[in-house]
This record gives structure tokens, sequence and C-alpha cells, in this order.
């Protein structure tokens, strides 16, 4: 496996003819990004797992200067399981000069839910998306369906812009108990870690809820909401969508007429953590 740190350097390493399969990451490895990694495999004939904390995607009071970075423990995972080469550019490499020019995704679906929350972060990571496409140049690229709208706004902008890029999906990995693995789970304590499951927990009875035919959808979502904060979350949302665009399924929608997906986010403390359950 080979760690490189340029764009230079990465386009010397590919050879004529071969086929790029990317894994976007900001680091901080779990299981969930190394199987993201092991489906680039299938893709692609390099494996590129991009490593890179982007401060576009970040609010000024978020957490950039305090997210994990952990590197060489990253580099040691990635090295068992099939990456060729990993590409940790510097921010003076990806941002040489002030970013002027930035891509706007859709308000209808990147202003809602977590673009309702965080007003300027589907920008920052459409942005430094097509730069990452631009500097590898892969064939195919591999998101989690953990972060579920960006990934329908990413695949929205490489339909649109007419990106040569197949975009591959993978499923969520999940602890025992129903966690989402996380970048952000480290922020959690012991028993904060037991709790964390209620996330999906509540997700988990808002879809049984749906699949036995309820249609109320506000009232689910209100039941949700309250079920989270009485057990000491702070939720943001929670959400019945429509998988296709994130709509809101219109009232009295029968039950399993259109593929849904329900979608949350709350602060357990001060670490915040999403999750998302196709119906």
């Amino acid at each position: 496996m080979h760690i490189l740190q340029t764009v230079a350097e990465l386009r010397a390493a590919r050879h004529p003819g071969q086929k790029i399969a990317l894994v976007p990451t900001m680091g901080n490895l779990h299981a969930g990004h190394l199987s993201l990694v092991r489906m680039a495999r299938e893709h692609g004939d390099l494996v590129v797992t991009s490593i890179f904390v982007n401060r576009l995607q970040f609010a000024p009071h978020e957490d950039f200067a305090q997210y994990p970075r952990t590197f060489e423990r990253d580099c040691e995972l990635l090295a068992g399981c099939g990456c060729d080469i990993v590409f940790a550019p510097s921010d003076a490499e990806v941002y040489p000069e002030p970013q002027g020019y930035t891509v706007h995704a859709p308000s209808e679906l990147a202003g809602i839910l977590e673009g309702a929350v965080r007003p300027a972060f589907f920008t920052g990571v459409c942005t430094v998306v097509v730069k990452l496409f631009n500097m590898v140049q892969p064939a195919a690229a591999v998101f989690g369906k953990k972060d579920y709208q960006q990934l329908l706004v990413i695949r929205s902008m490489v339909r649109q812009l007419a990106l040569p890029i197949e975009l591959v999906s993978a499923e969520t990995v999940r602890n025992s108990d129903g966690l989402a693995l996380s970048s952000r789970n480290g922020y959690l304590s012991g028993s904060q870690c037991t709790q964390a499951a209620q996330l999906h927990a509540a997700l988990s009875t808002l879809a049984t809820a749906v699949n036995s035919g309820r249609t109320d959808w506000q009232t689910l979502e209100q039941e949700a909401l309250e079920f989270l904060s009485a057990a000491g979350w702070q939720p943001d949302y929670v959400a019945i969508r429509r998988r296709i665009d994130l709509g809101a399924p219109a009232a009295g929608t029968p039950s399993g007429s259109e593929p849904l997906v329900v979608l949350a986010a709350a602060r357990l403390g001060s670490t915040r953590l999403i999750d998302n359950l196709e119906i």
C-alpha cells in the first residue's frame, strides 16, 4: 500500500487503463469504512482511500479542530483490507487558494433535514467531493447509507453534472445493539455508548409502526421525538420521507405504496449522532 500526499504523486502512481475505485473519508476509520474499502475492490482495479478533514463542511462552532485525527492507525487498518493507495492531501493541496468556486445543491434536497440544521454543510461536502473526483479521477466511488441525505445529494450532483463516475452505496454497519458505527461515537462516554442505541431503537419503532399500516406521519414523528427527549436526548429532527427525493409522503398515503426512509439526528450530551432506516 502506498501513502501519497499530492495529486502529482497520485497521477504518477496509476497505470493507463486502470479503473480506480475511490472511498472518500475524513479518517478516524472504523469497520464501516473498511466495509466500503472492501466493496470498492469489486468496482475497480486500484482502490484509493482518501483521508481529508474538510474544513468547508464545518461551521465555525462545530468540531473541525477537535475532529479525531488517527492517521497512523487508519493506515494500518487500510493496509489489512485491500486498499492500494491512501491519498492524504494537505489542506494546502486541496485548497491552494481561497475557494471562491463552490457547489451548491438544490435547496429542496439540501436545504432540509441536515441542511436546515447545518446550512453550509452540503456546499462544503459537494465542493470537496467534486475536487476529490477531479484529483483522483475514479471510475467508481463508494459511499455509505448512514449519511443518507449526503448520498442522495452526491448522487444527484453526479447525475446533473454528468460526471463519469459510478456511485456505489453500501449498507450501514452497526454494533450488535443497533448503534450505527460513526467516527463521532468516540466522543461518547461508556454509559452514553449504551444509551446511544436508543436512536436506532426509536427509528425501529417508527419503522414498525409504518409497516403495520399507520400513515399519521406527523404523529409518528412526534412520538419518536418525545421518546428521545424523555430519554435525555436533544433531537434536531425525526422524519419519515420518500427514499427517492426525501420529500414528505402525502397525508394518508397507503403504507407500502412507495419506498420510505426514516431519518433522525439528535445530541446525546455534546455528541451529535445521525441514523436512518429504509422501510
